[in-house]
């Protein structure tokens, strides 16, 4: 990276876009991994007969949560992908790469069902995620209205000629 350009700001919370695709599979599967627990170990204790409750619910446990966690995973890392690609390709992280990120996950995680199939899912998950990224940028209008501002940076744009530091190569190490 040349010594003049300048970098793209990231929110303080998130990572750079490489660490932040394996940082979003870890944590949806930890995610997934929770609530499939939660889901799958009351599922147990009502669907096993009495005086087997907790090791039905055990075994449902133990049975379904690596599934619901990869599932999770695959979500994650796919979304974290588009998410990344479009912010290197725009130039700038914005609402509308997680609105397109989350459509395009959706459909292509549908695509083996058939075109009208994924195109619905592509309209329910960019939706979803129109309504998520619509209601904070409201809450955000009704705090700063109160007094209490809660912002995003701005998107930053890139430069023609400018690269995204965290696509740039590492340095090879040295065993010296």
């Amino acid at each position: 990276m040349n010594g003049n350009s300048k970098r793209m700001e990231y929110p303080v919370d998130r990572e750079p876009c490489p660490d932040r695709i394996l940082d979003d599979v870890g944590g949806s599967f930890a995610m997934g991994a929770v609530g499939g627990s939660a889901f799958h170990f009351l599922r147990g204790v009502v669907n096993s007969p009495r005086g087997e409750r907790f090791v039905g619910a055990t075994q449902a446990v133990r049975m379904n949560v690596p599934r619901i966690g990869g599932s999770f995973a695959v979500w994650g890392g796919l979304y974290s992908t588009f998410n990344c690609s479009l912010a290197y390709l725009r130039n700038k992280e914005d609402p509308w790469n997680a609105i397109i990120a989350a459509a395009s996950t959706g459909s292509l995680l549908q695509m083996r069902r058939g075109l009208r199939a994924a195109s619905l899912s592509a309209l329910l998950s960019g939706s979803l995620m129109v309504l998520i990224y619509g209601t904070e940028i409201t809450l955000n209008k009704i705090r700063s209205a109160q007094g209490v501002i809660v912002e995003d940076p701005p998107p930053q744009e890139k430069k023609s000629g400018e690269i995204l530091e965290s696509f740039d190569p590492p340095t090879p190490p040295t065993f010296d």
